[in-house]
């Protein structure tokens, strides 16, 4: 799999694969191409450590590789979207949701009950956040509470969580 994009990356069909582990090498070019999310080095550093170690799905076609969503396991029914993130030119083509629905199978399958997502949170005024919560909203998670010094005083971390049906 490669981490290159083609000029038309929805010409093929788009396939959600995984989840694998060992995944940061096709994943961590998502993450640097999108700054208005992940612009902090020491971040990205560490997503690309837990994306190695962690299931990870992705979204692709052929062999490129435009999205993914990495999972962290909790407790027994508990689960996280540790990180997520799609190609700036597949936005709003459902590349999401599909890798949304394709990590709650995984995770039913396995019974987890509750899947929660951190991100940063509304008392930060920034668009390209207010895009993500709108999203998460979409995918049926609902604010849970923000923690305005959980990471930083910069960033609060707003917890969304959303019940499985297992």
């Amino acid at each position: 799999m490669s981490a290159e994009r083609t000029a038309n990356p929805m010409s093929d069909r788009v396939i959600i694969e995984g989840p694998h582990t060992g995944m940061a090498e096709v994943c961590e070019p998502i993450l640097r191409s999108l700054p208005d999310w992940f612009g902090i080095e020491d971040a990205i550093r560490d997503y690309a450590k837990a994306i190695d170690t962690l299931p990870t799905l992705v979204a692709l076609t052929s062999d490129t590789v435009l999205g993914f969503l990495t999972i962290k396991l909790h407790f027994e029914h508990a689960a996280e979207i540790y990180v997520m993130a799609v190609d700036a030119r597949s936005h709003r083509r459902g590349i999401g949701r599909s890798l949304v629905d394709g990590a709650e199978r995984w995770l039913r399958e396995r019974g987890i009950e509750y899947l929660q997502v951190k991100t940063v949170g509304p008392s930060r005024v920034n668009h390209a956040y207010a895009c993500t919560r709108t999203f998460y909203t979409a995918v049926g998670f609902r604010p849970l509470e923000e923690f305005p010094n959980l990471w930083d005083a910069r960033n609060p971390c707003l917890v969304m969580v959303k019940a499985l049906q297992v």
